[in-house]
């Protein structure tokens, strides 16, 4: 059984309205439909997909369990960056500008392929991937 796709990632908000803003703002995406988990939340949608979920740590009832005890948060291993593929880059820096976004950005001539990096609220890296025709 292979796997097909990544799904979405989850990150968890210290600030709920901070981070809708910065996924919704910033990078673009939808917000959308959202089943009620008993915790506060919002879902991101790219292409009618919810790729990036955001919720608060104050929840209760559950959502993931280890060796019996409820676990909200704590490490997750070394994951250093989440990338979307992305177009219209000169739409990006004029958005980042205007928010006031700080990024980075980053030339793979050997790919054809700019990249801008940003951080979301908490601190995890964006990076955002326009390949050139």
């Amino acid at each position: 059984m292979p796997l097909e796709r990544l799904d979405h990632y989850f990150v968890y908000a210290s600030d709920l309205e901070v981070s809708k803003r910065f996924y919704s703002e910033v990078l673009g995406l939808t917000s959308g439909p959202r089943p009620q988990f008993g915790f506060p939340g919002y879902w991101f949608y790219l292409d009618d997909r919810p790729v990036v979920h955001i919720g608060d740590d104050g929840f209760e009832g559950g959502y993931v369990y280890e060796n019996g005890e409820h676990v909200i948060s704590g490490p997750t291993g070394p994951v250093d960056h989440i990338a979307f593929r992305a177009s219209n880059i000169d739409d990006f820096l004029a958005r980042f500008d205007r928010l006031g976004v700080s990024f980075q950005r980053r030339e793979v001539p050997d790919f054809r392929l700019s990249q801008l990096f940003v951080k979301d609220p908490e601190g995890l890296t964006i990076e955002l991937n326009f390949f050139h025709d």
